[in-house]
């Protein structure tokens, strides 16, 4: 059975990562992504780790999805895409906040030929205030945000960046969530709705569940490093690492016992959660003291024994042939038509009743452009006269290894 958003069809203006990860997200689930492009295309598609013309951060971004090419600059090019969007359900776009409207595509424009369409704006900071029309990058927002100060640990430490996109890849799910509530809502009452998000808005949000309880209770406001623990679940053994978690009471006395370090459980500062949380620090160095003294293997035997929450610290080599990744598929390959035979994670969700079909490598530039302007009903010479005349570009015209950067 095709997947669950078999049906919608989505209008993908964004670039870079966290609007083209939202829509591949809903394109494994079954979505028809049309993703617009300018004649030089996404800029990942001009990124690092390349082969057949591919880069990997393309292709792991816009699987499942169509590329059209069209001229944003032309009014012969926004009427393309007004008329493309016309028999769409959603239409995403992550430029500068006032840049669509500049450009006769922002919602007005769009829910004129598509009155219930569901318009989502992804940007940066936010779509007001002094910092909205600067141009962001992920690092910036780890910065403002107070993630990299958590990541830090003090307030008082160097501040580290995650080293991973975050803000990036959270805003993209967040916006997916947000546009499938956005559709069911329009089943419901008939009318469209405009989802704005910022990166800094998904951060914030993300952070407050478990980073900002030290700033929870108005005028009990406690200094972050009264709220947090400074030293990592990442453990030293004599070969390696592993991390070990516990929380509860039963959690803490299998740990005391796998260590062997009954004391620890008479100690005043462990007796209750809210005593080892209080004095986590103390609580983590003495922990870290026994698992230096034997070998990963051994430690983690031991402690699954005892059923303490525990596991290896893996490579990425390491986690792709690891037995319970193995077993439950999470990593899949496939063959691209240019980039040839690809390992890349399966959708994380995965639906008992809907199984979409086998999944679409990321789109040539422009492969799919005389397909959808014939869809959006331009016949054959008005599809020709728009690529003549540079307004669309079709793939089939890209002189061999345009795309190549290796």
């Amino acid at each position: 059975m095709p997947g669950p958003l078999n049906g919608y069809r989505i209008v993908d203006l964004t670039a870079m990562v966290s609007g083209p990860s939202a829509t591949m997200l809903l394109a494994d689930q079954g979505a028809d992504v049309i993703k617009v492009e300018p004649a030089g295309g996404d800029h990942t598609r001009a990124a690092a780790n390349r082969r057949g013309g591919y880069a990997a951060a393309f292709l792991n971004n816009n699987r499942g999805k169509r590329s059209v090419v069209l001229d944003l600059k032309s009014p012969a090019g926004v009427e393309a895409l007004k008329r493309i969007a016309a028999g769409a359900d959603v239409f995403v776009q992550n430029f500068r906040p006032g840049v669509v409207d500049r450009m006769g595509i922002g919602e007005a424009d769009i829910r004129a030929v598509r009155e219930d369409i569901i318009y989502v704006s992804i940007c940066g900071f936010g779509h007001s205030g002094p910092y909205a029309a600067k141009p962001v990058y992920d690092p910036l927002i780890q910065a403002l945000s107070g993630l990299a100060s958590v990541q830090g640990g003090s307030d008082h430490a160097r501040p580290r960046l995650v080293r991973t996109i975050l803000p990036d890849k959270l805003t993209g799910v967040v916006a997916a969530q947000a546009i499938s509530a956005a559709l069911l809502a329009r089943h419901n009452t008939g009318r469209g709705d405009h989802i704005r998000l910022s990166m800094l808005d998904a951060v914030v949000a993300f952070l407050w569940g478990s980073d900002m309880g030290s700033q929870t209770f108005v005028g009990d406001e406690l200094p972050q490093q009264d709220a947090a623990s400074f030293i990592d679940l990442i453990y030293e053994t004599t070969d390696g690492h592993i991390s070990v978690a516990v929380q509860t009471d039963r959690e803490w006395e299998a740990l005391c016992g796998a260590l062997q370090r009954p004391d620890w459980l008479e100690d005043e500062r462990f007796r209750t959660p809210e005593l080892r949380q209080r004095n986590i620090d103390e609580r983590l160095a003495l922990t870290q003291s026994v698992l230096a003294s034997d070998s990963a293997a051994n430690w983690l035997e031991r402690l699954e024994k005892a059923s303490v929450p525990c596991a290896p610290v893996l490579t990425r080599a390491q986690m792709i042939e690891h037995p319970q990744v193995r077993e439950n598929a999470i990593v899949m390959e496939s063959d691209h038509p240019q980039a040839g035979r690809l390992r890349q994670a399966r959708p994380a969700a995965r639906f008992s009743e809907h199984h979409p079909d086998g999944q679409r490598g990321a789109p040539g530039l422009g492969a799919h452009t005389r397909e959808v302007l014939a869809e959006a009903g331009y016949d054959y010479e008005a599809v020709e006269d728009l690529l003549a005349s540079g307004t669309a570009r079709d793939g089939q015209n890209e002189p061999p290894g345009r795309n190549e950067r290796d």
